[in-house]
């Protein structure tokens, strides 16, 4: 075995804790914005659009992302009733479900590193196999994690655009 494949095998563990702690930190309380919550609502919808465009040749491809768009969509409904809301004057604040997100993102970061590490040991071994790009992009493996995540956020924005359009905060009092 070689030294890179060595020092590889030791970094994955501790680059898949820091990708954890960051999402923590990530899905913990945070101040709700309209302008990132329709940011991310229309930002999500139109990369799975674009997505779906880019691999309309390939239907199991296709089926694999909107099945994932599908259950995230799912995820994001469930996940989003389980956010504790709180109203402070006129800033809003909301705490994410912690396990459902983290489940998403690490899924996704999960099989980002999959795919990684799969392209670095096909470059290392004797006989080299040529995979495609679109092959690389449209197994459907990926195509459903990256449907499931994209599901989830714009779901889950959509949503959060809802109940802060139902829930207007109170006005500042004038002194």
């Amino acid at each position: 075995m070689e030294l890179t494949t060595v020092a590889l095998l030791l970094l994955i563990p501790l680059l898949i804790w820091r990708i954890y702690l960051r999402l923590k930190r990530m899905l913990a309380r945070q101040e709700s914005l309209m302008g990132k919550h329709w940011m991310s609502a229309v930002a999500f919808s139109v990369f799975l659009v674009w997505m779906a465009a880019t691999m309309a040749d390939n239907v199991l491809a296709v089926s694999c992302l909107g099945a994932g768009a599908l259950a995230g969509a799912w995820l994001g409904f469930f996940g989003f009733k389980t956010t504790h809301f709180e109203v402070f004057g006129t800033r809003v604040y909301f705490t994410p479900n912690l396990r459902i997100g983290l489940a998403v993102f690490m899924l996704f970061a999960g099989r980002m590193l999959y795919r990684g590490v799969e392209l670095y040991m096909s470059n290392h071994l004797q006989a080299h196999q040529l995979v495609s790009q679109k092959d690389f992009v449209q197994s459907p493996g990926t195509t459903i994690i990256l449907g499931l995540l994209a599901g989830y956020c714009a779901a889950y924005s959509s949503l959060m655009i809802r109940w802060r359009q139902a829930h207007k905060p109170a006005p500042e009092p004038e002194l």
